[in-house]
């Protein structure tokens, strides 16, 4: 089959779903939906804890009554087969990362009730001397399920243990509002995100939301209204639709204080500065934005995935090109975090075994549904009278491959995969350096700091027995403290810092409204943090039973309402349902 693949358009590949998506909210609908949250605001913003407690707890239930639906309709409109493995990643990137991210909430919120903050983990020292806070594992259960799995947070330059005490959970220790209404415009690719914001804007910073569904998954919508039904009644929370003229009509309407926004920097620029466009370019020289109130940003990447070189046998090579592979592959690499760049050592072997082993994982896959809007028009300019490319699976009507390029020159300056975030079923790979892993390193950085787009999230690889030799030691630490990236994972899944809700998400401080790169501004983050430069993740090289994310797992479709269920209240009971299901896998 031609590697060419003809998809619908959008319009009537979507209506071609079995999926009720709701239709545009009308202005007057909006409206209402404003005025009902401006009459919140002032209440919400003065709740008292223990009313925030009961109001955690009752969306945490109205989420865990919705799940299992919200799972089949986004299966549904994605198509995934329902009761196979496949179906666990609606699961993970939906359900648990909002069950655990509302208990998580609960905690802080009792932390603050009972000793006046919210609890974290060890304060330690970075190796260039400024704070760094142990988020993850939270409790015994974590520190079970993720076995030696660790999430960490840098702070920035400045934050003292006295200033982290003092100024953690700003909002309730030092309100600096009375009441605000924050618009969310939610993404259209994975379940969790939308709640997830939600969620971190009413707890963390104490603001009532309207929340937009982005038209890809507005059929997501109905779920979020049943299950924080509680919310709306009270007037903390709206839930409208429609696409850029609603979203264009919200974010400039006078009753909205702030908006936070998931999705592309083209999207985000539009709002801050207008149409592209001699006028844009006139107020950006003038820093004159259109908008003129805060807008928050987590706006995707040209995710890097440094492998250090190193003893790797072969199985543990595999194991992390299965990781890679996973980043990449899952949810049809429509994710922000998907790892898009390969950043290779010269001259080293293992450059091609690792090249080798993850299109054989990507080979054993089907390839999926291209459901994103715009998917095929990517992949083809992006893909195009190229000479290395490699297309991977048998791509049907609707889907595209699996698709590698080859041999991209480090120091092309017009190259578009360097600049551009490729939302489709694209990875591509370059090398520089060596095969010494300090050289490695220190050219890999610069590479990444300098010639890719984004600063949200990196993957490094590095080898346990490279660690324990100073040299290579001390130039790894000094690689995570360099990268300028809002997540970095070492060893793991990017996606886990994300769904543990503990560790904040966004990126890298210190865009600017003209250069927003990957936005500006972090979510999640459950201890409600400030002066966060980053949250590092790190993990063993391999880990067994396999993780529940590998493609090649078998039962976690079993294993993720399993996990989801637990979270509720972090349950052993339901712990040993869960090591059986990973065990089998």
């Amino acid at each position: 089959m031609s590697a060419v693949i003809q998809l619908r358009e959008f319009s009537s590949y979507a209506a071609s779903l079995a999926v009720d998506a709701p239709l545009s909210s009308s202005q007057r609908q909006m409206d209402a939906g404003i005025a009902r949250l401006r009459e919140g605001a002032k209440t919400f913003a003065k709740l008292s804890l223990d009313q925030r407690i009961v109001l955690v707890n009752a969306m945490q239930q109205g989420f865990l009554r919705v799940a299992k639906r919200m799972v089949q309709a986004g299966c549904k409109a994605k198509g995934i087969t329902l009761g196979k493995p496949e179906e666990a990643e609606e699961w993970s990137t939906g359900p648990w990362g909002v069950v655990r991210q509302l208990r998580l909430i609960r905690e802080s919120l009792v932390g603050l009730k009972h000793s006046g903050n919210t609890p974290i983990g060890p304060v330690g020292r970075t190796i260039d001397d400024r704070l760094s806070v142990r988020l993850f594992p939270g409790n015994a259960v974590d520190g079970m399920l993720f076995k030696n799995i660790s999430a960490e947070v840098h702070m920035q330059a400045g934050v003292t243990v006295e200033s982290l005490e003092r100024e953690r959970a700003r909002f309730y220790r030092q309100p600096d509002h009375d009441g605000r209404v924050m618009l969310v415009l939610g993404a259209g690719n994975i379940a969790a995100i939308a709640p997830m914001d939600v969620i971190s804007k009413m707890f963390n910073e104490g603001k009532v939301v309207l929340l937009k569904m982005n038209p890809v998954n507005a059929y997501l919508g109905p779920y979020i209204e049943e299950a924080f039904a509680e919310a709306i009644r009270q007037n903390f929370l709206a839930v409208v639709y429609g696409g850029a003229d609603e979203g264009r009509y919200l974010v400039y309407h006078r009753d909205i204080d702030e908006v936070h926004i998931t999705g592309s920097d083209k999207t985000h620029d539009n709002i801050v500065w207008g149409p592209a466009g001699p006028e844009r370019e006139t107020r950006m020289q003038r820093h004159e934005p259109l908008l003129k109130k805060p807008i928050t940003s987590e706006l995707g990447n040209v995710s890097p995935f440094i492998v250090v070189p190193g003893p790797y046998s072969d199985k543990e090579l595999r194991y992390q090109a299965e990781d890679a592979a996973t980043s990449y592959l899952m949810n049809a690499s429509f994710l922000c975090c998907a790892a898009k760049m390969l950043v290779l050592p010269k001259g080293w072997a293992g450059s091609d075994v690792f090249i080798q082993a993850l299109q054989e994982v990507c080979a054993k896959v089907p390839p999926r549904q291209a459901y994103y809007p715009g998917a095929e028009d990517r992949w083809l300019k992006l893909t195009t009278g190229r000479a290395q490319v490699k297309h991977v699976g048998n791509a049907m009507s609707g889907s595209l491959p699996w698709t590698f390029i080859s041999g991209l020159d480090p120091n092309a300056r017009d190259e578009p995969l360097y600049t551009q975030e490729p939302f489709c079923s694209v990875i591509s790979e370059t090398r520089v350096g060596s095969a010494d892993p300090v050289e490695f390193l220190e050219r890999a950085v610069d590479f990444c700091n300098n010639k890719l787009w984004g600063t949200l999230n990196a993957n490094l690889i590095v080898h346990p027995q490279s660690l324990k030799d100073p040299r290579i030691s001390q130039a790894v630490e000094r690689a995570i403290v360099k990268l300028r990236y809002g997540v970095i994972a070492v060893n793991a899944f990017i996606g886990m810092p994300f769904v543990f809700a503990a560790p904040p998400w966004g990126p890298y401080p210190g865009s600017t409204p003209e250069d927003i790169q990957s936005g500006s501004g972090f979510v999640h983050n459950t201890s409600m943090l400030e002066g966060i430069e980053k949250t590092i993740l790190r993990a063993p090289l391999t880990t067994f039973p396999k993780p529940g994310y590998f493609a090649s797992h078998r039962t976690t479709h079993r294993m993720m309402p399993k996990i989801v269920a637990m979270e509720e209240s972090a349950s052993w009971a339901k712990v040993p349902g869960i090591v059986f299901d990973a065990m089998r896998g």
